[in-house]
């Protein structure tokens, strides 16, 4: 039977994947010549309580200076970009799985948010954004008479 496919059984998906984020960042004009820069998704985690939302972003090895939080018109842009450690002084890589260079993250908040009382903290890698809801759209309970 013969074979319409070419196989590679060396080729993972993370080639592939490699692959298709180099030709992105050529066509949008990110990244440099090498291929050391990548765009990424930090892992995230948002959960809510009665009275505010929260926002966990896994960014290690990174600094609170390497990102950038901006809330305009409800919406939560979170960006920032983390820099390769790969060394170029001879030492060749057998495998690359971290990601590194620019991310960004935008996160629509509901109307029933306080914007003037959001806050973030940064510690051991993990970005924590707590945005409160507005006294009206707390939920309280109510006793039947």
């Amino acid at each position: 039977m013969t074979q319409l496919t070419r196989r590679t059984p060396n080729r993972t998906v993370r080639d592939l994947q490699r692959e298709v984020d180099s030709i992105f960042d050529r066509f949008f004009g990110r990244g440099g010549d090498d291929d050391t820069s990548t765009v990424w998704a930090p892992r995230t985690d948002l959960s809510e309580t009665d009275d505010a939302f929260r926002i966990r972003l896994d960014v290690p090895g990174m600094t609170k200076d390497d990102i950038a939080i901006n809330l305009q018109n409800n919406t939560l842009t979170v960006s920032g970009e983390r820099s390769s450690e790969r060394q170029k002084d001879g030492e060749e890589y057998v495998r690359v799985e971290r990601a590194f260079g620019t991310f960004h993250r935008t996160f629509t908040l509901p109307d029933a948010v306080d914007p003037d009382r959001v806050e973030a903290t940064y510690d051991e890698g993990v970005l924590t954004i707590n945005v409160p809801k507005t006294e009206k759209s707390t939920r309280r309970q109510i006793e039947i008479q």
